[in-house]
């Protein structure tokens, strides 16, 4: 494997979408924030995070914020 060419992705990886502006990143990072809303799974980027923390913290679901 030569500088340009990229290591293979791990089988079932896949990325990660915010649940509230639609921003990806490849796999999921530590500073993303995760709810748990209806039975499923939402990922919030940082800045989402940062600027709905109260409604996070007070467990509102994301459809009030």
């Amino acid at each position: 494997m030569n500088e340009r060419t990229s290591p293979p992705t791990q089988p079932g990886a896949r990325s990660v979408v915010c649940s509230r502006c639609g921003a990806t990143a490849d796999s999921l990072p530590v500073t993303w924030t995760c709810s748990v809303e209806n039975g499923g799974r939402l990922y919030f980027c940082d800045d989402c995070a940062r600027a709905h923390l109260r409604a996070i913290e007070s467990r509102l679901d994301s459809s009030w914020w």
